[in-house]
């Protein structure tokens, strides 16, 4: 930073620069001093631009899959519970994304948007031009056909033309052009509506400009580490072949070498020869003055070594060690409950991010497509959660929820209408009560107005209404009318 300093002759203070980092010139300890690290720097790699180089990882490296796949996985393996329609509706639903492999569609969009920097899932609705903005009232029967996954190597959206009104989707690209050769993609002009669009890892704005308004591939930052931890496995997967090393000491060797010939064709005879008899049951025949030894090679640190790689690359990508690896390495004590809740965690954020708003814009199409009507207003659905909790423990969530709410209802501190508000609300959860419907609620509401304030007379015996009777509101209103 700068600070000031009087100068004496004119009594003017002079800015004077300073560094506030601590510094040794005589000891070349410090950043900016004369020692090896003041040479680290960083610099850009752009490997995300590489996409051989990122398929060729993905395809070579065990650990790269794992990397790129783990996360959409989870994202997706568990689905969502909705609310707000009927029952059979919601199965409805859920039978069709089952059908056409939605969540299948999903997760490898996720996958190529990791590897690449982006991705886009297509919705396909059969008769619709796909460079039109979508209107999902204009959707008709069984007219969704599914998505199709194209990541950013098979499209090219046009330069400039990006979107320009308010909303999550401004500043990207409106038009994606399919420039991929293959019989099966069409070659369209795809409205931004009409995806679902996901990145790898962000980039502030210059370099996501730098990269066609694209993001990063999730391998770039963590290149070196994969290298090193590739690099480290295959090192000691080779110091096998050494790790049992024979020598033999041959006498005046240098001068038979030398001499070439009959002699070095005879070392060559008596070395093949020795190595033939030398078997778990042999005996190595050697001259009197030759010499054979055996030297052990001692493997002791590497797998600490690779523990410590292991644990770069867990930190690098946000995966738990036995998530990421399949089972928890040697070496380390169990990850516990606390990491992998913070990995749950991480999945949900990423869903909420990443999903929330596409993935209702594609509920509303298959709802106008599966059911041939909108969505209701009062529709919710949230992502299951990753922790497999078992039908004991949400029964007894369920139990406690509904127990809660008849002692509030008993306390008098909300009313029968407000009750049911509580339970469907409580449906993702749960996974009941979700069939709860408005005019249900309505119902509720206006037997609530029309019953006696405190205070009143009570109501009338009604052990002797029969059918004939009326529902309970119709006695109500006739009741309150007396």
């Amino acid at each position: 930073m700068a600070k000031s300093r009087r100068n004496r002759s004119v009594g003017v203070a002079q800015p004077v620069r300073t560094n506030d980092s601590f510094q040794n010139a005589v000891a070349q300890l410090g950043w900016g001093t004369n020692n090896q690290s003041s040479a680290s720097t960083y610099q850009l790699s752009y490997q995300s631009r590489n996409r051989i180089q990122m398929e060729a990882a993905y395809r070579g490296s065990w650990i790269v899959g794992q990397a790129v796949d783990a996360i959409p996985e989870d994202m997706t393996r568990c689905g969502i519970e909705m609310s707000g329609l009927d029952p059979d509706e919601i199965t409805q639903l859920e039978n069709d994304m089952v059908r056409m492999a939605i969540w299948d569609r999903l997760c490898e969009n996720g996958k190529w948007a990791r590897l690449y920097g982006g991705s886009v899932a297509v919705m396909l609705i059969d008769g619709q031009d796909l460079s039109t903005p979508l209107r999902p009232e204009t959707i008709g029967k069984d007219q969704f056909k599914g998505l199709l996954i194209l990541d950013r190597w098979m499209l090219n959206p046009p330069v400039g033309e990006v979107v320009t009104e308010f909303g999550p989707d401004m500043g990207k690209p409106v038009y994606y052009n399919v420039i991929a050769d293959y019989a099966a993609i069409p070659k369209a002009k795809i409205h931004y509506s009409r995806v679902i669009r996901m990145e790898g890892a962000d980039l502030p704005f210059y370099q996501r400009v730098a990269e066609n308004g694209w993001g990063l591939s999730i391998l770039e930052p963590l290149w070196d580490r994969l290298i090193a931890f590739d690099s480290a496995t295959v090192g000691v997967g080779q110091l096998v072949y050494k790790a049992h090393l024979r020598v033999m000491k041959i006498e005046d060797m240098r001068n038979i070498v030398a001499a070439g010939g009959p002699a070095l064709a005879g070392l060559k005879a008596q070395i093949e020869f020795t190595r033939m008899a030398q078997t778990n049951e042999g005996i190595t025949v050697l001259d009197s003055k030759d010499d054979f030894a055996t030297h052990q090679y001692s493997f002791s640190g590497l797998s600490d070594v690779l523990i410590q790689f292991a644990m770069q690359l867990s930190g690098a990508t946000g995966i738990p060690l036995d998530r990421l690896f399949g089972q928890q390495p040697a070496g380390l004590s169990d990850t516990g409950e606390g990491s992998r809740r913070l990995y749950h965690e991480k999945v949900h954020q990423k869903q909420e991010k990443e999903l929330r708003t596409p993935l209702h814009r594609l509920l509303e199409v298959m709802s106008m497509s599966s059911l041939g009507k909108p969505l209701p207003d009062d529709f919710q659905y949230q992502f299951r959660t990753l922790d497999d909790a078992p039908e004991s423990e949400k029964a007894e969530i369920v139990t406690k929820k509904v127990a809660a709410v008849a002692q509030a209802l008993d306390s008098g501190l909300i009313d029968i209408p407000t009750g049911m508000k509580e339970l469907k609300n409580s449906a993702p959860v749960t996974g009941m009560f979700g069939s709860i419907d408005d005019d249900s609620i309505e119902q509720a509401e206006e037997a609530a107005r029309l019953a006696p304030p405190p205070g009143e007379a009570d109501l009338p015996d009604v052990s002797g209404l029969t059918a004939d009777s009326g529902s309970a509101l119709d006695w109500i209103k006739r009741w309150r009318k007396k």
